[in-house]
């Protein structure tokens, strides 16, 4: 780097630490600028301009927003902010923005659309499936019913053929030659 050019070094922000022992330092502390519209002025033909942006830390003027005042020799003050929303307002193409902003809306509208339509639709299956229950939980009771009605009755036939086969032995043999058990 020459010698001629001046290197720009941040401002530090932080206070310095407290040590035991030591009474705090009066050192004043530089806290950052405001950030929202800066109001400045353009320099006037014929001052010396810098080419820089930002203001040399190096010189000794200590110049501050009050001499930056008197350098504009009462010229009005020119809103930077502003002036780039003017100059980009103008660049802008407003009418993709629109577009997109449009298309973004109608999406936006279909999946909310979209959205309470599967609500609705897993509330119709939430309902679905505890009538399903409901009535798979009868049919279990209704099987278990049937179920312990044919053990009852088979039971029951079970001891009437061995009444009838001790009271009446000779029948039975031959009924039984004449319609087989079918569990010979």
């Amino acid at each position: 780097m020459p010698a001629t050019q001046s290197r720009y070094q941040a401002p530090s922000y932080s206070r310095p630490a407290a040590m035991p022992g030591k009474t705090p330092s009066k050192i004043p502390v530089a806290y950052p600028a405001p950030h929202g519209r800066v109001t400045i002025s353009p320099p006037q033909r014929g001052a010396s301009v810098s080419s820089s942006a930002v203001p040399s830390l190096t010189s000794d003027s200590g110049s501050n927003s009050s001499d930056c005042d008197s350098h504009n020799g009462g010229a009005p003050s020119i809103d930077l902010v502003e002036l780039l929303n003017d100059k980009l307002s103008m660049t802008v193409d407003r009418e993709p923005l629109d577009k997109s902003l449009a298309k973004q809306v109608q999406t936006s509208g279909e999946l909310n659309a979209k959205n309470r339509e599967l609500m609705e639709l897993q509330a119709l299956a939430q309902r679905r499936l505890k009538n399903n229950r409901a009535n798979f939980a009868d049919g279990m009771k209704a099987a278990k019913e049937v179920k312990k009605d044919l053990e009852w009755t088979q039971k029951r036939v079970n001891n009437l053929k061995t009444k009838t086969e001790r009271k009446y032995p000779k029948e039975y043999r031959k009924a039984s030659q004449r319609y087989p058990s079918p569990e010979h």
